[in-house]
């Protein structure tokens, strides 16, 4: 009964927490860089999870390969997908387009998960994903067409679509490689290695000033413990326990509801029909998470 409870709550709360993810790049690029931020944020979360996988004794990998994995895993999703989300935002791409760019995720998880993972998705389960997608063109088509395309410079489109392409390896490879690499250590190097990254990006493309007002310290601190530690382990967690396919329907969510936290947060317009769309969203994730489980 437990664990049929955790298994309801837990995308639920993953879907509110990584949502903020958005805003929160909205709000720290307004007192930092964009590597700069990710690069504080990560190097902070790596020695937190270190420091955690001491306290309690965890296990830390024993193959060079699992730390090679986690290091390849770690740079994708957090420098590939965070950095190129963050760059597209701070480069004028809307909050919402952004949003509806790596929502695109779960197409291309649901089409290489089959020869890449063996997870073969029933017709119900391509009819969730068209659902899903179609949830967030509701969603998001009012903004879209507010901001014409024109205003999108292609250095912004071009990172976003960076932030999808990595995304989508990251979950592929984590999938197949994390279940056997402990998840407070290997997470952990994940971030050192995309810390690296990140603070070889700022050092050539930004100076490294950051204005730390308490509105950054806030948001900071926000991105380190809900997004880094408690969303990132929640992610890998619900990756063990279903398809990979599955959890990749949960970004459909993220869209809309992203866009009810600007509505909420900045007084962002949210039409009616928003709630038509996370109605087709839901629905479609529904399709798609009964059959994985």
């Amino acid at each position: 009964m437990k664990s049929a409870w955790l298994d309801r709550l837990a995308p639920v709360v993953f879907v509110l927490v990584w949502s903020t993810g958005f805003i929160g790049a909205r709000i720290g690029t307004r007192y930092a860089a964009p590597f700069t931020v990710l690069a504080i944020r990560l190097t902070i979360a790596s020695a937190a999870l270190a420091l955690l996988a001491l306290a309690f004794r965890s296990a830390w990998p024993t193959r060079s390969d699992d730390y090679r994995r986690s290091a390849i895993i770690g740079v994708l999703l957090h420098a590939g997908y965070l950095g190129g989300t963050f760059v597209a935002v701070d480069l004028g791409l809307p909050v919402s387009v952004s949003a509806l760019v790596v929502s695109l995720q779960p197409v291309l998880v649901a089409a290489l998960s089959g020869p890449l993972l063996g997870e073969q998705l029933v017709r119900r389960q391509w009819i969730g994903v068209g659902l899903g997608f179609v949830g967030v063109i509701i969603v998001l088509a009012p903004g879209l067409t507010h901001h014409g395309a024109t205003t999108y410079t292609i250095g912004a489109v071009i990172a976003a679509v960076v932030s999808l392409l990595s995304t989508t390896t990251a979950t592929i490879m984590q999938k197949r490689y994390g279940a056997s690499i402990p998840m407070l250590a290997g997470t952990s190097v994940q971030y050192a290695a995309a810390a690296i990254v990140l603070v070889i990006a700022a050092a050539m493309f930004e100076n490294f000033n950051v204005d730390w007002t308490p509105q950054f310290v806030g948001v900071l601190a926000w991105m380190i413990g809900a997004l880094s530690i408690g969303a990132v382990l929640l992610m890998f967690w619900l990756l063990r326990r279903g398809t990979a396919a599955g959890f990749s329907s949960l970004y459909f969510l993220v869209p809309p509801v992203t866009a009810v936290m600007a509505y909420l947060l900045f007084a962002e317009h949210l039409p009616p029909v928003a709630l038509i769309g996370l109605a087709v969203s839901s629905l479609g994730v529904l399709l798609v998470r009964e059959r994985a489980r």
